[in-house]
């Protein structure tokens, strides 16, 4: 069984509690994700089974879409709900929505963001989550990400007694990007503690929410022996390749991991046969060719 199952994560629930009931469902141990979700995080997290684990990395390196909110007036150790509150300040009015609108449009292109300090980005073979919970220090590195749209969906709720404002979102952004750390810059342009309050993931490896199932919804196609209309092809991880059919003479020389003799047309192609994705193949400007980068060979 080889493909991809876009499942809708419920809240509660880890990336790896996924993985697990999905492995019970198909009763394979060959099932990985693409892109953790937070437990108080729903959405879509594509799942690859058998050979499409192979293709994960590529799946990681579409664009992702988030709706949620972010609240001014405290912050926390984890940047989100579950940490404990670390500063408050209360804001005498709210922002207006001239001043929500151009620092989200400021936040977008090309930014260096500081990975929070509860997440799995590894420093020195530990990931900064255990040095948090060990209550140590550690430098963490910059990292580049890209933001393509970052826009609020409804009107902002001022609480005045507690001096809160919740502002509500929509983000488009490329791999590695941390939302929670978002909401956190987006205070700092006030000078404001800020936290993300609720998140929810709409998009995923070229899946939409629309197009998820549930456990519940798997368990089911299960037992109803349909299991081959719920799983996407490992293919749809690929899209951004431009997809070749190779010949007979030529699936021999790349099942066996050859050259191919092609004019250069793109830097990576997927060569297809018989219906299916079998391999990426990369130009090698030295000898002027292609030769193979990722071997899927669906047969």
């Amino acid at each position: 069984m080889d493909g991809i199952i876009p499942i809708n994560k419920e809240r509660g629930m880890t990336s790896h509690d996924v993985v697990a009931k999905v492995r019970g469902i198909l009763r394979t141990k060959k099932v990985g994700h693409s892109g953790t979700l937070d437990p108080s995080v729903d959405g879509v997290l594509p799942i690859c089974v058998g050979r499409a684990t192979k293709v994960v990395d590529y799946l990681m390196g579409f664009g992702k879409v988030y709706q949620g909110s972010i609240m001014l007036g405290f912050s926390t150790t984890t940047e989100d709900l579950d940490g404990e509150v670390v500063e408050t300040k209360k804001l005498d009015e709210p922002l207006t929505d001239e001043q929500i609108n151009q620092t989200l449009t400021a936040m977008t292109g090309t930014l260096i963001q500081i990975p929070p300090m509860y997440s799995a980005v590894k420093v020195k073979g530990r990931k900064l989550y255990e040095y948090a919970r060990a209550g140590e220090t550690v430098e963490r590195p910059q990292r580049q990400i890209k933001v393509y749209d970052f826009v609020q969906t409804r009107p902002s709720i001022f609480d005045a007694e507690k001096g809160q404002q919740t502002i509500y979102f929509k983000v488009s952004c490329g791999k590695g990007t941390y939302v929670r750390t978002l909401a956190v810059d987006f205070g700092r342009h006030f000078g404001l503690p800020a936290v993300m309050s609720d998140l929810s993931r709409l998009a995923s490896g070229g899946f939409k929410i629309e197009e998820c199932l549930t456990l519940s919804d798997l368990e089911q196609a299960r037992d109803e022996d349909r299991l081959s209309t719920v799983i996407q092809p490992l293919d749809r991880a690929l899209d951004n390749f431009n997809t070749i059919t190779i010949s007979d003479v030529e699936w021999e020389i790349v099942k066996n991991g050859g050259f191919l003799n092609r004019p250069q047309t793109d830097e990576i192609i997927a060569l297809k046969y018989n219906g299916n994705i079998q391999a990426l193949y990369q130009y090698d400007t030295n000898r002027q060719n292609y030769i193979p980068k990722k071997m899927l060979l669906v047969r």
